[in-house]
């Protein structure tokens, strides 16, 4: 009798484990998704939001909410295309690991082997430099270092330029000893591709990787896909209204860092090659990658510090190959964040749930989408009782506002200053062509009393300098849409004439694409 019921309470434990992890794996509903869409909406002010989910080599949704433009108010859809920004880079790692797996190159072959005129600053790391370094943000560079060559667009660098420029920018590390987020390599790994295999990184990426995968709407980059009538515009607060963003250039030099174009359908389409380990079609018979090459790409390659612990439970975090590792309740989360000008892209997976997530939308600051991502995994790990939209909402007031009251404090003062400041005081002294290695010239005018800044070689950057303290003025930059003012520092002189600028972000909360402190502006006329 007692073996009997013992059999029966196991069974009944097993029949109930059962009925939990089947609960775990149903999939949110229709209605379930649309209403956290519609409140994450609400709740950012967003326009336009597209999210995908695939579990169990399925697509459980692919649906747009929303309108693509303020402007049109045409609806989103599962077709509309979005900018994925840095979820670009899974791809450019995706190309490079065909040419592995086409024995064209290894992941741990010098770089010069191939770009011989490739040079760091220093001779050691030139040497050492390999494929892998290129993709894992190791270098020794600062955060964003050199992003100023492709941000923002309509600037003159030629991808020739960037490698040459590389040379004068100074590590702010020792070679492979710390992780700082780069895109400037994702450059160079472009121009690898290009040199490799024959064809430009844009028609690598469509043919050898979208073609196959029958990622039919998608573009390498904004010039191929501008004018497909189904496509977003990018959407930022200025001044506390809404309004769209300047549309993209034809260039795609920064294509291979954060230039391809996508939509919910396709980027379904990207996740199940993806939990497949390089293998897609119906019967999973065809290959774009190895396992092996995969296995790499989700391999760490470099450590990223992580608070321990949470409601995630999570012990470590890792950049590979293109992709953020972490761990997430026990299980492997491997995952990535787009951001440009007026959109927002994440995508998240979960190889041992079979899982899939990917949001994208069309206006910038992230809130929405992190909320929609996080609330999804909730779902599917069974945690409840977290609300991601109020959790999201708190953390993006608290880091606006804190940056607001930076940026508000410095230009109250300067402009008290500017208002104090003698019509005779001398700014001439400022006047003149001042030059970077790596960054080129820049021009310090005076019209009407009133000093300025602008770039020679990125021409959005010019704007007008108000005093702030005895040889430091605030630039605000003309374009409204660049929310990275700067503090100029003229910290030399010589004969009577400033010799050097020295420049840096005044908000924490700016972009740290603008890596104004990287400058070092010396004066040459």
């Amino acid at each position: 009798m007692m073996t009997f019921t013992r059999h029966v309470a196991v069974f009944t434990l097993l029949l109930l484990s059962a009925t939990v992890l089947n609960l775990k794996a149903q999939n949110i509903s229709p209605d379930q998704l649309k209403q956290l869409v519609d409140r994450s909406m609400r709740t950012f002010n967003v326009p336009g939001i597209a999210v995908t989910i695939v579990k169990n080599g399925q697509v459980v949704s692919d649906r747009g909410y929303g309108v693509r433009s303020i402007t049109s108010g045409a609806p989103v859809d599962s077709n509309t295309l979005f900018g994925i920004a840095s979820n670009s880079k899974a791809f450019t790692t995706a190309a490079l690991g065909i040419l592995v797996n086409e024995g064209k190159l290894r992941w741990d072959d010098k770089l010069i082997k191939y770009i011989p005129e490739f040079k760091m600053y220093d001779d050691y790391v030139t040497k050492e430099f390999t494929v892998r370094d290129l993709l894992t943000h190791r270098s020794g560079l600062g955060l964003g270092a050199g992003d100023l060559m492709h941000t923002p667009d309509s600037n003159s660098f030629t991808i020739k330029d960037i490698i040459y420029s590389l040379r004068f920018i100074k590590p702010e590390t020792s070679f492979r000893s710390r992780y700082a987020y780069d895109n400037i390599f994702y450059l160079v790994s472009a121009e690898l591709i290009t040199r490799l295999s024959g064809m430009s990184w844009g028609d690598f990426i469509q043919e050898r990787i979208m073609r196959p995968l029958q990622m039919s709407n998608s573009g390498a980059s904004y010039k191929r896909v501008k004018q497909t009538p189904d496509i977003i515009d990018g959407h930022v607060e200025i001044n506390g209204r809404e309004v769209t963003t300047s549309p993209g250039t034809d260039s795609e030099l920064d294509a291979g860092a954060g230039g391809i174009y996508s939509s919910a359908a396709d980027m379904g389409r990207w996740m199940l090659m993806q939990l497949n380990n390089g293998r897609y079609g119906p019967d999973l018979k065809q290959k774009l990658f190895s396992e092996a090459v995969h296995k790499e790409m989700w391999t760490p390659q470099v450590i990223i510090p992580v608070s321990k612990g949470g409601i995630y439970n999570t012990h470590f975090g890792a950049y590979g190959l293109g992709w953020f590792l972490t761990d997430v309740k026990g299980y492997e989360m491997v995952s990535h964040t787009g951001e440009d000008d007026g959109m927002i892209s994440q995508v998240t997976l979960f190889p041992e749930l079979d899982l899939g997530i990917t949001v994208l939308s069309n206006k910038d600051g992230g809130g929405a989408v992190r909320a929609i991502t996080d609330q999804l995994t909730d779902y599917y790990l069974g945690i409840k009782g977290i609300d991601r939209i109020q959790q999201w909402a708190d953390k993006v007031k608290q880091y606006t506002s804190n940056g607001d009251r930076v940026t508000d404090s410095v230009f109250s003062e300067a402009k008290h200053r500017q208002a104090l400041a003698s019509k005779k005081e001398n700014y001439s002294k400022y006047v003149g062509k001042y030059r970077d290695p790596w960054f080129g010239d820049v021009l310090i005018t005076l019209k009407n009393h009133q000093l300025w800044f602008s770039s020679v070689r990125s021409q959005q950057l010019r704007g007008f300098m108000i005093p702030y303290k005895a040889g430091t003025f605030v630039v605000r930059w003309i374009n409204p849409e660049i929310k990275a003012d700067a503090f100029m520092i003229f910290d030399r002189e010589m004969a009577g004439k400033a010799t050097h600028i020295a420049l840096k972000r005044v908000s924490p909360a700016s972009s740290a694409a603008y890596d104004f402190q990287d400058l070092d502006l010396n004066r040459t006329q």
